[in-house]
């Protein structure tokens, strides 16, 4: 996977952060998912970086990226922390300015990145979310079934990191098995790294933080925001699966529209997992959305 993709490493405040990157032209930088990796990217990012500067970075706590302790409050995996791991990465390759695609867990950071970083993010397409605090507040049974993991991960240590790291592979599938598509729609070797980097020492602490720290002290600094009437500025687009959660739960157009100043989106006849499920669509969005000249 990722044929001719340059490996690198950048250090922030002393957290390592792995990263891939391709291509010539404008900066694209690609934010993964929960509870996977840049490989998420495989079906899109070759073609992608045919038409732009692409950076696959995998966020603190996932994949070939350190796992620091949490801090308290799971502070080091807040959103915020992660936005400037993302904005340091972009820095050190001479990118002030960049576009961003990012899914699931890695959407929320992009959304923080964009709302903290006004001046470096151009425009935004996030996959398969509404915003957190929205989430939170109007949850309902059918999306607490659906997104078990969401409160299976907060409660309180150790028990959460104990199921996870006595079988990690099983985590994974537990997981992304349960959504429309199964397990079949990844590939083998994708799934393989998933499950790879899962088991790597650390994981299941990581993992529980950064879901504590969604619940907790994101949630704080989003009230803030909107409190304070702070919406997205830059161009955002959103993209929703037809036969996902998120889109079956919530209003994810009106959601957005209260949070940004210049939306637009749909849904696609797929599930959560848009790269993997439906690339060709996703493909043709990003194509028409991003603007491929520096």
């Amino acid at each position: 996977m990722l044929e001719g993709f340059e490996s690198l490493r950048i250090a922030r405040d002393g957290v390592t952060l792995k990263l891939r990157r391709a291509g010539q032209g404008a900066p694209l930088l690609l934010l993964h998912g929960h509870p996977q990796t840049h490989a998420m990217w495989h079906r899109v990012a070759p073609q992608l970086a045919q038409r732009f500067q692409v950076v696959l970075m995998d966020l603190r706590g996932y994949g070939d990226s350190d796992r620091p302790a949490a801090g308290a409050e799971s502070a080091n995996y807040a959103r915020r922390e992660m936005a400037k791991d993302a904005l340091h990465v972009m820095g050190q390759l001479g990118h002030a300015q960049f576009q961003v695609l990012a899914h699931d867990r890695g959407a929320r950071v992009a959304h923080r990145l964009a709302l903290d970083h006004p001046q470096a993010v151009q425009r935004l397409m996030l996959l398969d979310i509404a915003p957190t605090l929205a989430m939170y507040r109007n949850t309902t049974e059918a999306f607490a079934r659906a997104y078990w993991h969401w409160f299976f991960l907060v409660q309180p240590p150790p028990l959460p990191e104990a199921l996870i790291a006595s079988d990690p592979a099983r985590y994974v599938r537990s997981v992304m098995g349960a959504r429309h598509a199964g397990l079949a729609v990844f590939a083998p070797e994708a799934l393989a790294e998933y499950q790879r980097c899962a088991a790597i020492p650390g994981t299941a602490e990581s993992i529980c933080a950064d879901y504590r720290a969604s619940a907790g002290i994101d949630l704080r600094h989003d009230q803030a925001d909107q409190d304070a009437g702070r919406k997205l500025a830059q161009p955002l687009r959103v993209l929703w699966g037809e036969h996902g959660a998120v889109g079956r739960c919530f209003d994810v157009p009106a959601l957005w529209r209260a949070a940004a100043s210049d939306f637009t989106g749909r849904s696609l006849g797929c599930g959560h997992y848009i790269a993997e499920e439906a690339p060709a669509l996703l493909l043709d969005e990003t194509l028409n959305f991003f603007r491929s000249n520096p």
